[in-house]
């Protein structure tokens, strides 16, 4: 009898956890602009930190060099290599034949957001351009869906967001660039937040907000108006690639890591979120490699800019850590997979969208 009522007290406690997780499920994705996929999965790239890209030979090398890669690459990105890899999935190590690629054939930033949150490939995106091009997205269809403007909400450091997710038709709230925060009654945080930015010194250009600034702004949103779907967009490390700076790009790397780390704290903090959230971190692009002056840039001529990566944690993610020997994966299959976590039926008017990647 007692084994019996032992079993049912465990079934009891399956169900509710079930439940817990199914009850209303929300997506957080984060992008972080340029990261390699070398630097992910190994760490440090000792070429680069003892070569004239780096102005800190000597400092970076303490911080982040190892001989070993699986200690090197987690002084780079802690949260991924200690959280991650024990309870989600991470794609993209070609070392170990996992390939993720975006499909587009331009290899440059707004044609890899465009696929990702679109869900196909549309070859009238070619470039960075500031132009609109409309039809409906993930964000647009999911804000359909949950008729909550404050539900659906994308935070960017760049400003060409405005014009990938269309904000001059959209629905929901999308902030890019040094662009102030404005939602009536809002809490006086954000005003603080929208006024920093303006002080700010233009580290990156005229256009491009602080990474630390776009992750406060997305952070105070998430907890004052708890949106189901969320997108974060960090910028600094593709843009300190452009500027052959690997100092700062390793650093931004980081810097971006421990920000996703405290996002997950407050994520696991909130009983809106906990046991709830899937996290996805991706890339918009890869860069070059061989020549290792490649390595600043990206594009259609120079071979690696299609290799693309993947991290997810989540509820009903299945814990297989580093995945290997995998399928290749592509950017554009990103909005069914959110599509699927959320239990929305995504279709876009312009073209078929690619199937989820298999989580489970």
């Amino acid at each position: 009898m007692l084994r019996n009522t032992f079993f049912i007290i465990l079934i009891f406690i399956s169900l509710q956890s079930f439940s817990q997780v199914v009850k209303e499920p929300k997506v957080i994705i984060v992008t972080i602009d340029g990261l390699r996929w070398q630097e992910l999965f190994r760490g440090a790239d000792s070429s680069l930190t003892q070569s004239r890209y780096n102005s800190d030979k000597i400092g970076i090398a303490e911080s982040y060099w190892t001989k070993n890669v699986l200690e090197r690459r987690k002084l780079l990105m802690p949260f991924f290599w200690g959280e991650i890899e024990k309870k989600g999935q991470i794609f993209g190590n070609r070392d170990l034949n996992s390939k993720m690629e975006v499909a587009n054939p331009y290899r440059v930033s707004r044609p890899g957001y465009h696929e990702m949150f679109n869900g196909f490939v549309d070859t009238a995106v070619k470039n960075n351009d500031r132009i609109y091009i409309h039809y409906p997205n993930i964000f647009d269809v999911a804000e359909e869906i949950f008729r909550n403007k404050n539900l659906v909400a994308s935070f960017s450091s760049w400003d060409v967001f405005n014009f990938i997710l269309n904000d001059d038709l959209a629905k929901y709230v999308v902030n890019a660039g040094i662009e102030d925060l404005n939602i009536v009654g809002m809490p006086n945080t954000f005003q603080v937040l929208n006024e920093m930015q303006r002080q700010a010194p233009p580290f990156i250009s005229k256009n491009v907000r602080l990474d630390v600034i776009t992750y406060q702004l997305a952070k105070q949103f998430l907890k004052t108006y708890q949106p189901k779907l969320l997108h974060i967009g960090f910028d600094e490390t593709d843009d300190m690639a452009h500027a052959e700076d690997y100092k700062f790009y390793i650093e931004q790397a980081h810097q971006s890591d421990k920000m996703i780390a405290n996002l997950w704290k407050e994520i696991q903090s909130n009983p809106f979120y906990k046991n709830q959230t899937t996290l996805i971190i991706t890339t918009d692009h890869g860069r070059g490699e061989v020549p290792y002056g490649n390595w600043t840039s990206h594009g259609q001529g120079i071979p690696g800019s299609e290799q693309t990566w993947l991290a997810v944690i989540g509820p009903n993610i299945s814990a297989k850590g580093e995945i290997k020997n995998g399928v290749a994966i592509y950017n554009q299959q990103i909005a069914a997979t959110i599509a699927h976590i959320l239990g929305i039926n995504y279709k876009n008017s312009k073209q078929q969208i690619a199937k989820p990647i298999d989580l489970n």
